[in-house]
């Protein structure tokens, strides 16, 4: 099972300011540590934690598989499986 990389970065520079991995290993478990107010922030925002989950788990995934921007906080969201 591949890692999970989240990185935020500010929307006019390609260095992330934070980045998370998780490793796939783990990434079912992580997923029930969540909070609800941050599962629902990323529906809100079109995320589905639970095909990610599946996603990571698939080999032939690999790469970015969303991509936010939140023009009013001036931020980028990257997550992929790598």
């Amino acid at each position: 099972m591949a890692t999970l990389i989240v990185r935020e970065y500010k929307l006019d520079e390609s260095e992330p300011e934070t980045t998370v991995k998780i490793p796939g290993t783990v990434l079912k478990i992580a997923t029930k540590l969540i909070p609800r107010k941050a599962l629902i922030a990323m529906q809100d925002q079109g995320i589905n934690l639970e095909e990610i989950v599946r996603l990571s788990g698939d080999p032939e995934v690999r790469g970015v598989i969303a991509e936010i921007e939140d023009h009013k906080d001036n931020k980028r969201i990257v997550i992929s499986v790598e």
